[in-house]
């Protein structure tokens, strides 16, 4: 729930045994990260728990450890981490690295005073520059707090695409001429357009206020954006977002379809969007390419105002980018009713003939 491990058990092999090697265990073992659970004569025998997921990491202080310092030389530490959760290796590297710098400046100050330099100038020659970190929008670094603003919008506009596939490929399996509108109907394509939009709707504000407002509070993830602006955005986020599945479902012509749809595109929607992968480092081609699905409008427009407290002037592109999508998959979805009528109308026509 906080995203953070604490006090992970790790292993250490101690080659050197001596009072250097015994201080920056003591370091490692002092932070609120990592735990010296175990102690072994070498690496070999730390395989076995370490496979059994015993331990989540290994630090290996060589033999010549406190000899290369005591001559002046640089020592090395090897450091071996458990990577089957980022978490593993994002607490061995923070852990151990802090420890490792801390003991390498009281070395730092060590020789300092034996040069006689002493007292504020040796902590200053010793550390010149004052470090300290402000993280933004992310304090714990957490996985979560990164990734699940981003899937929740992705989940909506995936389970939207999922299930008109599925009613439109349902559809026509279920009628042998295809028919979106019934030949007999006085309904309009405009009509029948507008109302399957606004049933989805209808039904997916609902879903959408319980994902973007009750989720996020169960799992603690970040929410410092304004609840008005946010609902602002997901208006046409969800409109450009069932005209797209519509104009797509027009192509579904078996209930499985949809879901191999779902299927296939989600990570490739997810990577598009720039939430995992950044943008700055992405081809134009892409970039311009990923402008073509509303989910990377969507995500975007989300993590601003939910994880960044943006308001909606501050996302003029976003904001402006779905209602131009919902404009023009509007007018697809008319175009593709209306080509799939008339198609099925002929194929009719030709088999009474």
């Amino acid at each position: 729930m906080n995203e953070t491990i604490r006090e992970m058990p790790i292993a250490v092999v101690d080659q050197s045994n001596s009072v250097h090697s015994r201080k920056l265990i003591n370091r490692i073992d002092a932070t609120p990260d990592l735990q010296v659970a175990r102690t072994f004569d070498n690496l070999e025998e730390v395989k076995d728990p370490f496979y059994k997921g015993q331990i989540h990491g290994v630090v290996y202080i060589p033999a010549d450890f406190s000899d290369k310092i005591n001559k002046q030389q640089q020592a090395t530490v090897s450091t071996y981490s458990d990577m089957s959760s980022f978490l593993y290796y994002r607490t061995m590297a923070l852990g151990t690295n802090f420890a490792i710098l801390e003991h390498g400046n009281e070395i730092k100050l060590e020789r300092l005073n034996d040069m006689g330099i002493v007292g504020r100038d040796a902590e200053i020659a010793a550390s010149p520059f004052t470090y300290k970190d402000v993280i933004l929008y992310n304090e714990s670094m957490g996985y979560a707090s990164f990734l699940l603003p981003a899937l929740l919008i992705l989940v909506i506009h995936q389970t939207l695409l999922f299930g008109i596939g599925m009613v439109s490929g349902t559809a026509h399996e279920e009628n042998t001429f295809h028919h979106l509108i019934p030949r007999n109907s006085d309904r309009s394509i405009f009509h029948v357009v507008a109302g399957k939009a606004l049933c989805y709707f209808s039904w997916y504000s609902v879903v959408a206020a319980y994902v973007l407002g009750f989720i996020p509070r169960v799992f603690n993830l970040p929410q410092i954006g304004n609840p008005i602006d946010l609902a602002i955005m997901i208006v046409p986020f969800l409109l450009a977002a069932i005209f797209f599945a519509m104009t797509l479902s027009a192509f579904i012509h078996y209930r499985e379809t949809g879901f191999v749809v779902f299927l296939f595109t989600s990570l490739i929607f997810l990577f598009l969007s720039g939430s995992t992968w950044p943008r700055t480092s992405m081809g134009s081609f892409w970039i311009t390419f990923s402008y073509l699905f509303p989910s990377t409008f969507g995500i975007n427009g989300y993590i601003k105002i939910n994880s960044t407290g943006a308001t909606i002037s501050q996302i003029n592109m976003e904001y402006i980018g779905l209602w131009i999508q919902t404009g023009f998959y509007f007018i697809t979805t008319m175009v593709v009713y209306k080509w799939q009528i008339l198609g099925s109308w002929k194929r009719e026509q030709l088999i009474e003939n």
